[in-house]
């Protein structure tokens, strides 16, 4: 399901903006903090969408994004990544025995 009012259920909403907003190696322990978010797809499209240049946002730091930016210059990044949402949630768990 996908959260249009997200930034309330991000795991980062206690944090302070400057442990997300920072360079170098700093960046992978800021994106330490989406691993468990619940709204990390969200915040994803929301940066990708309006083309955010700063910071870790949905777990990944400005050059991952505008990689991603470059690949698929007019996409609707809310719906590819709700789309995926949408689709790994609805396949069927398989166990291999």
């Amino acid at each position: 399901m996908w959260v249009e009012d997200w930034a309330p259920r991000a795991a980062c909403r206690a944090e302070q903006p400057d442990e997300l907003f920072v360079r170098g190696a700093e960046q992978n322990k800021a994106k330490q903090l989406c691993q468990g978010c619940p709204v990390r797809t969200e915040c994803l499209a929301e940066a990708l969408d309006n083309q955010i240049e700063w910071g870790v946002w949905g777990g990944m730091t400005e050059r991952e994004r505008r990689a991603l930016l470059r690949r698929r210059p007019t996409a609707s990044w809310r719906s590819v990544l709700q789309s995926a949402k949408q689709e790994s949630t609805a396949a069927p768990v398989r166990i291999s025995v």
